[in-house]
């Protein structure tokens, strides 16, 4: 029997967009496994009445409907009662007041345990519930979705290729851009077959066998197109100390893309 590394309860009001999600990919793998094990929780099934109604008009008045507290804390309790872990596990809110979720947050999900992530829909979730049962927000960034789906997609998809076994190279993952192994900056451009390719030629140093060469250039890609499209990831590694004295002279020097 494969282990189970952690488990995503999933609340959500469409859970059918997450099998094929589960079932394509790299990342597949780690689903099929057990390694990130997910159970989707049909939120309706812990509404009340004959419609199962799980939002309503807010007070104060506004446009919109606000998901109700009780089926969302009716679901988080059944999932609570069916976890070992029920006191530790995080309860997540996609929502636009929560951290942006970057490469740190990933990492840490992905030596987790799992966690309950609540999938909010319509103008927003009761505040109430948030206070009694929310332990995390995260944001994919400063911009509204219809739905948290697309977020909870997102975090499995990011927690599950760093997970053992998943990714063809293991050490795909540490070549990533944002990773500490780069110094959090952005990767490097990438080229493959043909060498020739409508009249643009691949640089000189990769195709040189010369693995210092090789890496010179790729480090220098990196500063240059973390200067240019994300400087404040450069400041960050000044900051902490990942950038040795020859990225500080190849950065004051102005570092030639490609």
């Amino acid at each position: 029997m494969n282990e189970v590394f952690m488990r995503f309860d999933i609340v959500t009001l469409l859970p059918e967009l997450f099998a094929p999600f589960m079932a394509a990919g790299v990342t597949r793998r780690a689903f099929e496994s057990g390694q990130v094990q997910v159970k989707l929780w049909q939120l309706r099934d812990f509404a009340a009445g004959a419609y199962r109604r799980v939002d309503d008009r807010p007070f104060g008045g506004g446009p919109g409907m606000v998901m109700l507290a009780e089926p969302l804390a009716r679901c988080v309790e059944a999932i609570r009662a069916e976890r070992a872990d029920a006191q530790a596990v995080p309860v997540v809110l996609f929502s636009p007041a929560g951290r942006k979720l970057d490469h740190g947050a990933v990492e840490s999900w992905a030596a987790g345990g799992g966690a309950v992530l609540v999938c909010g829909r319509y103008e927003g979730v009761d505040q109430r519930f948030i206070d009694a049962y929310v332990t995390h927000q995260i944001s994919l960034g400063d911009f509204v979705l219809s739905g948290g789906e697309i977020a909870a997609l997102a975090l499995l998809d990011a927690v599950a290729r760093l997970q053992p076994g998943v990714l063809h190279d293991a050490a795909s993952s540490q070549l990533d851009s944002f990773n500490p192994a780069l110094g959090g900056l952005l990767d490097s451009p990438h080229y493959t077959r043909p060498e020739p390719w409508r009249g643009a030629s691949v640089p000189g140093a990769l195709l040189s066998g010369h693995h210092a060469r090789i890496e010179r250039w790729r480090r220098e890609q990196s500063l240059a197109l973390t200067a240019t499209a994300r400087p404040d990831l450069i400041a960050a590694a000044r900051a902490d100390g990942s950038l040795s004295a020859l990225d500080e002279e190849l950065l004051s020097g102005g570092v030639r893309r490609l």
